[in-house]
């Protein structure tokens, strides 16, 4: 029986993707990278633990494979992901590598952090965790999102942004908004440019801070009242 055309030419690529997935310490500097920001070598070596000259060897697998892009500034080597649609595949692979109950922490510290991403985080450049969870649930209930027919902002939502003087600015592909499945909560949070507009307004406001060098975020004050105001949320 001939082969399908499509299963030839695509077979071979999927297999060259996967198995740049297929390594812990390139897993690890990948989901380290979801936070959005440029890390070095040095820096993703630390996170996960091996020696810099390893890391090196990965992250330019890495690259040439088209999940991470390069940046050098003088004698500094940074990384980050190519873009949304990696962020996208790395957070997606890693709600479905985590179906049942995760991993016990071995140690406080590792505890400590668990606890704080599972209470909200950035997902790339949107924010997910419980936080990010319970701000699409208020969004889809005071009619500003819509997830029946798949996520899209309502002229209500549209009004909303603007009202808060956030624009919206698509570019290239990228949706307007989509659903991002949590890997903590598992359930859909908001992504795509909407998402991330939000979050970027969020962490630029001061309604939500970076806990140290981790993809955690905590509320704030002013933004426990800013949530409360705009969203009615005020369980974060």
């Amino acid at each position: 029986m001939p082969q399908d055309v499509t299963s030839i030419t695509t077979a071979p690529a999927l297999a060259s993707l996967a198995g740049l997935f297929a390594d812990e310490t390139r897993a690890a500097c990948l989901l380290a990278l979801l936070d959005g920001r440029a890390w070095t070598a040095g820096e993703l070596a630390r996170h996960a633990g091996v020696a810099p000259s390893t890391a090196s060897e990965h992250l330019g697998k890495l690259v040439a494979g088209g999940l991470l892009a390069e940046e050098r500034q003088g004698r500094h080597r940074y990384v980050r992901l190519a873009d949304a649609g990696i962020a996208q595949l790395v957070e997606d692979l890693a709600a479905h590598a985590a179906p049942g109950a995760p991993a016990r922490p071995r140690t406080l510290r590792q505890s400590s952090a668990g606890a704080a991403m599972a209470r909200g985080r950035t997902c790339y450049d949107h924010l997910a965790g419980r936080l990010g969870i319970r701000v699409t649930g208020a969004m889809t209930e005071r009619g500003l999102l819509r997830q029946d027919t798949g996520f899209a902002l309502t002229d209500d939502g549209l009004a909303w942004f603007g009202e808060l003087g956030i624009e919206l600015v698509r570019a290239g592909r990228r949706p307007l908004a989509r659903g991002c499945l949590d890997w903590t909560e598992r359930k859909p949070h908001l992504a795509g440019v909407a998402g991330a507009a939000l979050c970027r307004h969020a962490l630029d406001a001061g309604w939500c801070a970076r806990i140290g060098s981790q993809r955690a975020v905590k509320v704030t004050p002013a933004g426990a009242r800013a949530f409360a105001a705009h969203l009615g949320v005020t369980d974060l």
